[in-house]
């Protein structure tokens, strides 16, 4: 369709993002406040950005592409498209065309002068694309079919702490000394750093010569995933992995052990590893001329991001992007034991010689690196169990060693809910046969004490999820109590004048 108007967007204009709370939004956000541009956030649960650094300097809309986006454009000069349904659903594709298309359609009414979009590289002449490739330019196609200039950034594998791409490598490095690998580890990629991607998406705005066009971006390294998989165990301190090909290692048995080595869900891991046996280069390399400036290499790149997720700041992660969001469907925690059938709880009770903050930051500090407070051996063995039938596992872990923000995953939970200094609840993302919740409730009882309710809840769906439970219930005498007595000890060691996280 033809394009009209002045496709340059600049600095104090308002512009739309959405993916707000995911890897890339997230960061965006913040670059496009530092380039001056009033910034207006879509999210589907505005919970999830509380936390955020920026939070306080954005407006924030909830809405989801799919649904009414009346109202959402009004006054926005240029609109960001950055969510991706893959491993949602079955129909995932499906709903990535439709949301685009729902997109584009809104965005034209309310006269947006831009659309930027993010997607994947990967030759479309003569080549077989992986169903999530195909996926993202179909994406990209639906955007375009109103009269909105469209930008589409093309990338490859991003390299940032916390993007999905890269902690797929990050475990299958450090977990597997030996690896039998099928021939996609000779197949040849881009990788780009996250710092070089979120500089295009902002500088593309005011380039009038960036609209309408698809720009494929890359850093300066052309390498196979084996080399990749090389470096950053260089970069790591690791001795070099013993990388075995299997020629007839599919795909789908690939993406198998990776669901269960890394912190993917399976949904995730095997579209992913489909792609992987498309070559992802840069054939057009325009946009250097068009926005130039130093690329970093992928060993710099690597070595930034490590050194992220080692000093503890990952300020956005690709599980904080929930598939679908929160769920918004099934029984809370709080509805009564008639309002959602069978209610199966453990409830433990004490009172712990310590302020109500410290106890609530013992809490928030829970799972990752730091362990349950006692019984970790248990929570590992359900963890490794979750993986195997295609759960999230343990390895998720959490972005931060002691900050919680709602939406966010800890292992094989999510935030549900937080009050500072009242409540800290968690939803299982575990496979179960029903839906499950662990939280605790802080009441201060005194000055330096307070008393603490644990509750661990489960909502049965079926006769199978009874029989869970029964199975699983002896179990919890052993972990649930001292999951109490270890945030008590934690949290009075907390209130001693001078002391330090353990």
């Amino acid at each position: 369709m033809p394009r009209t108007g002045d496709p340059c967007v600049r600095p104090g204009d308002l512009v739309l993002v959405t993916g707000a709370s995911g890897y890339i939004g997230g960061r965006l956000v913040g670059e496009l406040l530092d380039a001056g541009y009033r910034v207006r956030c879509l999210v589907r649960t505005p919970q999830k950005v509380d936390a955020a650094t920026w939070r306080s300097a954005v407006e924030v809309v909830q809405g989801d592409v799919e649904g009414d986006l009346s109202g959402v454009f009004r006054d926005v000069a240029a609109a960001y498209y950055l969510v991706h349904a893959i491993g949602a659903s079955a129909d995932w594709a499906v709903r990535d065309r439709r949301g685009a298309a729902n997109f584009a359609a809104a965005s034209a009414a309310a006269g947006v002068r831009r659309i930027v979009y993010l997607g994947g590289l990967g030759s479309t002449a003569g080549a077989d694309l992986s169903a999530h490739l195909a996926s993202r330019h179909e994406v990209g196609d639906a955007l375009r079919t109103g009269p909105v200039p469209v930008t589409e950034l093309r990338a490859a594998v991003i390299i940032g702490s916390g993007s999905a791409s890269f902690e797929m490598l990050r475990y299958l490095v450090e977990v597997l000394p030996v690896m039998v690998t099928p021939k996609w580890v000779s197949t040849r990629c881009q990788p780009i750093a996250v710092r070089d991607v979120l500089r295009y998406l902002v500088q593309v705005l005011a380039e009038a010569a960036t609209a309408d066009r698809v720009l494929e971006i890359g850093g300066p390294d052309v390498l196979t995933y084996r080399q990749m998989m090389d470096i950053y165990a260089e970069q790591a301190g690791l001795h070099r992995r013993r990388v075995l090909t299997i020629p007839v290692l599919t795909p789908r048995l690939s993406s198998l052990w990776v669901g269960v080595v890394t912190p993917l869900p399976r949904s995730l891991a095997r579209p992913l590893v489909d792609s992987l046996v498309n070559e992802v280069v840069v054939n057009d390399d325009a946009v250097i001329a068009l926005l130039p400036g130093p690329l970093l290499g992928y060993r710099e790149a690597v070595r930034l991001a490590l050194g992220r997720l080692q000093a503890g700041k990952v300020p956005t992660s690709w599980a904080g992007a929930e598939l679908g969001g929160l769920p918004a469907h099934g029984p809370m925690p709080t509805d009564p034991g008639w309002s959602g059938g069978t209610v199966l709880a453990d409830r433990r009770r004490r009172r712990i010689e310590a302020p109500a903050s410290a106890v609530y930051a013992t809490a928030c500090a829970i799972g990752g690196d730091h362990g349950w407070y006692g019984g970790d051996r248990l929570w590992n063995v359900r963890g490794f169990l979750d993986k195997l039938i295609g759960g999230p596992g343990m390895r998720r872990g959490r972005r931060h060693p002691t900050d919680l923000r709602v939406g966010e995953p800890l292992d094989f939970w999510r935030v549900e809910a937080l009050e500072p200094d009242r409540l800290v609840r968690l939803r299982a993302e575990m496979h179960l046969p029903g839906d499950a919740w662990l939280e605790w409730r802080i009441q201060p009882d005194g000055d330096d004490a307070c008393l603490v309710s644990q509750l661990a809840r489960f909502h049965p769906r079926g006769l199978l999820g009874r029989a869970y439970w029964l199975v699983v219930a002896p179990f919890h005498r052993f972990v649930f109590p001292g999951l109490l007595d270890g945030i008590a000890a934690e949290a009075a060691r907390r209130a001693v004048p001078g002391a330090t996280m353990a």
